[in-house]
């Protein structure tokens, strides 16, 4: 499932725009935490990255630059609780304030046939539309890769 969710945050004028992608997956949900949050792993379904799941640990996602991104995601772990939450933001490299700033929410919870694993992708302002489109294409295949490495780890 792969939804947009207009949300109003505190003081801001404008509402902002979460994709949203729930899947269950046949795993326990420590198999579906190891593949979300172990370095290697993710980059079999995601991108190359330096993550740890640690509080304040900043990291980046790193693959081919492609017109209008250096190819370069700038994070850091704002949530970890193993096997259930892990929470980062998501930039877009840039170091102007116009660049995409995101948050990343990974909720697992179990289910009598494994794990239900919902991901939201939360903040994105109406100058971050194409980010937000090319996102919404994006995720719901990367969470199917997400299963496919959780299930052969």
């Amino acid at each position: 499932m792969t939804e947009a969710t207009p949300n109003a945050a505190a003081g801001e004028a404008a509402a902002t725009k979460s994709i949203v992608v729930e899947r269950e997956m046949p795993h326990p949900p420590e198999k579906v935490w190891r593949a979300l949050t172990t370095s290697a792993l993710i980059a079999d379904w995601l991108m190359e990255n330096d993550f740890e799941p640690e509080i304040g640990r900043k990291f980046q996602f790193r693959a081919r630059p492609m017109p209008g991104w250096k190819g370069i995601t700038n994070c850091e772990v704002v949530e970890a609780d193993p096997p259930s939450r892990l929470v980062y933001s998501w930039g877009d490299g840039s170091e102007s304030e116009s660049g995409l700033r995101t948050i990343v929410t990974w909720t697992l919870t179990p289910t009598a046939a494994g794990t239900l694993v919902r991901m939201e992708q939360s903040g994105f302002r109406a100058e971050d539309e194409m980010g937000y489109q090319a996102m919404s294409g994006g995720w719901p295949g990367i969470v199917e890769g997400l299963e496919r490495v959780a299930g052969a780890s």
